[in-house]
């Protein structure tokens, strides 16, 4: 028989089904485990620690749910993300108040265990230079123009490498991305909470590679950045989504636009795209992304009311599932600070028959779930942690912003109430069965 080599090609290929293969094993694997496991129709957290009282109101620790990520490597656990830690308004509305500046926002891991979410760890994130962040303003890229204070009235300051953490994507590797409201950023930080990089729509930063975001999202509006986040199943592209459309050209904008972004990004190469999404209400908006295929995605977008409120009760908690196959890519070639044009108007400023005129379709959008409609309800005035758990179930957390609200009144805090009984509001996940299966 004669001797022969195999050509670095075939090799290629054995070493790519080879790869395919293993992936497919993973998934599967993965995919019965997680049929094996039982889920409540509400699993509740205790609220930790208490960080501090103040007036007569206690903020409690935890914070989680701004985001949802189940664990990939480990079925029935899930990290649950804060954002950028107690805060209020101030009587003065260029002011924020911060009752508890030092605070670090936080990654929390969570085992289901019945009903209850029972945290097994904590991740604190960190700087490259591995000291604790806080979730104070940014000092320039990224500054929104809130003043950070006190609760009597002095300034904070800033933090260059300060998060308002708002979405959560947990890799195999046990790194994570973290999207968020200043930048806004994306950023890479290891299994221990330390910044490896930070992409943002600004000159490159150092720890970018010269990679960078479309210049359009720093006109995003303040505290309202990149709300959700996500990855492809094929592990190729982050996706984001904006939590309202951005102030482009100016804030007139927020009283006739429903069109956001939906941003895709590949951390390998910096390069990225982007596709309209038209919101239900100029009012609403978006809270988190999941992905079910590398085209298909499941969103959150709500009202900001409580369903139990009785002057203003809740109408709006909705899950949409959305398709960019037959969407337009919107992104400027030029990356402009205002994106592309049409007839020199912002696409913010365009209708959607001018859109449609322009040739610029939408992704599509299908409503998968309203929670307001939920057996028992959905009391929260946030649902904010999206994730897809299987072909037919996804999980919603909420925010319950550390138990506390501005109480309205000038008196900065208020205990947050969800509305079920006097107890302020601690963190849920509901596990919700769907009807139709989502592919």
């Amino acid at each position: 028989m004669p001797a022969f080599k195999l050509s670095a090609v075939t090799l290629a290929l054995a070493g790519a089904f080879t790869c395919a293969a293993s992936a497919a094993d993973d998934a599967a694997t993965t995919a019965k485990k997680t049929a094996q496991i039982k889920y409540p129709a509400i699993a509740t957290a205790k609220a930790g620690k208490a960080l501090g009282e103040y007036n007569g109101v206690k903020v409690s620790g935890g914070g989680f749910g701004s985001a949802l990520a189940p664990d990939p490597r480990a079925p029935g656990y899930f990290y649950l993300l804060t954002d950028r830690g107690p805060n209020a308004d101030s009587t003065d509305a260029s002011k924020k108040v911060f009752p508890v500046p030092a605070f670090t926002p936080q990654i929390g891991r969570f085992k289901l265990q019945g009903d209850k979410l029972v945290q097994v760890g904590l991740i604190e994130l960190r700087d490259p230079n591995g000291r604790k962040i806080t979730g104070l303003p940014n000092p320039d890229n990224g500054n929104t123009g809130e003043t950070a204070v006190d609760l009597q009235d002095k300034p904070l300051g800033t933090d260059p490498y300060g998060l308002d953490s708002e979405g959560l994507v947990a890799l195999k590797d046990g790194t994570f991305w973290i999207s968020d409201e200043y930048g806004p950023w994306l950023v890479h930080v290891d299994a221990k909470g330390k910044l490896l990089e930070r992409v943002g729509p600004f000159a490159a930063d150092k720890s970018a590679g010269g990679k960078s975001l479309p210049k359009v999202l720093a006109r995003r509006r303040a505290n309202r950045g990149m709300e959700g986040l996500t990855m492809t199943p094929d592990g190729k592209y982050l996706v984001g989504m904006m939590q309202d459309p951005v102030d482009n050209p100016d804030v007139a904008i927020r009283k006739t636009s429903k069109l956001n972004r939906v941003v895709f990004y590949d951390p390998k190469t910096g390069a990225s795209w982007q596709y309209a999404y038209l919101m239900d209400e100029t009012s609403s908006v978006v809270s988190e992304i999941a992905a079910v295929t590398n085209t298909t995605f499941i969103i959150s977008e709500r009202d900001q009311l409580f369903p139990g409120d009785p002057k203003s009760p809740s109408k709006l908690k909705r899950i949409y599932k959305i398709d960019i196959s037959g969407a337009t890519d919107i992104s400027d070639p030029a990356d402009g600070a205002n994106g592309r044009l049409v007839n020199g108007k912002t696409l913010e400023q365009l209708s959607e028959a001018q859109l449609k005129d322009a040739g610029i379709a939408a992704v599509s959008k299908e409503l998968v779930a309203d929670l307001l409609a939920l057996p028992g309800g959905y009391p929260h005035d946030k649902s904010e942690g999206l994730a897809v758990i299987s072909d037919t179930m996804i999980a919603v957390s909420n925010d319950d912003d550390f138990g506390i609200l501005p109480d309205g009144k000038g008196g900065i805090l208020a205990k947050k109430l969800p509305g079920m009984n006097d107890a302020a509001d601690v963190n849920r996940v509901y596990f919700i069965k769907l009807e139709k299966p989502l592919k």
